[in-house]
């Protein structure tokens, strides 16, 4: 159970998908612009990634890790050179499955995402975490905390960013640092702000 935690607190925090590794920058600079925006943003992303991460997770260690088709009786088939391929149709189907039900049930959160939503199926972010769930060989439950955590933590950092943005719009800022200059400042802050994290222990 504690590991479980420290995999959570470390995925939000000190290991933040978006702040320690900068994966899925671009969708997070674009759509940070407003709040309401980028919460829906947030959750699309909290919500994919809690999905795909233990799927992925499945997929890799029943089919295409090393040995993982002894069940079909072939104990010798590698086919881990295909995860990337595999992982992205994975998480193109969950984005395609999440755009719908946007789409059903909130018409303007859907036109203010606009081309940012289909978008989630390629962020980095997103392919990241699964990669990462590989790596560190993570059982299904810590590959799900670990979405899930993942998530968490992109949702805060884009909601925090545009509420800082929506700030500077009242800023007398130096004329160098409008627009994406100051974001790119702010993101690094805040990046550091998320590091001091770090010292906690459980």
């Amino acid at each position: 159970m504690q590991d479980l935690i420290t995999i959570f607190l470390n995925s939000v925090f000190v290991g933040n998908i978006l702040l320690a590794y900068f994966l899925g920058m671009c969708s997070f600079v674009a759509v940070s612009k407003n709040i309401h925006t980028a919460t829906g943003l947030g959750f699309a992303v909290v919500f994919v990634l809690t999905i795909t991460t233990p799927l992925n997770w499945l997929v890799y260690t029943f089919l295409l890790a090393p040995g993982a088709l002894a069940w079909a009786g072939l104990p010798n088939v590698d086919l881990s050179f295909l995860k990337f391929i595999t992982f992205i149709a994975t998480i193109a189907a969950m984005v395609q499955a999440i755009e719908m039900v946007i789409d059903r049930f909130s018409q303007g959160l859907y036109t203010a995402l606009g081309v940012f939503l289909p978008l989630i199926a390629v962020n980095c972010a997103i392919l990241g975490t699964s990669l990462f769930m590989v790596e560190r060989q993570y059982t299904f439950l810590e590959s799900l905390v670990f979405g899930f955590g993942s998530g968490l933590g992109w949702l805060m950092a884009i909601v925090s960013m545009a509420a800082i943005r929506k700030k500077l719009h009242y800023a007398d800022m130096p004329h160098g640092l409008e627009g994406y200059g100051i974001t790119m400042v702010v993101t690094g802050l805040m990046a550091m702000a998320f590091m001091l994290f770090s010292g906690i222990t459980l």
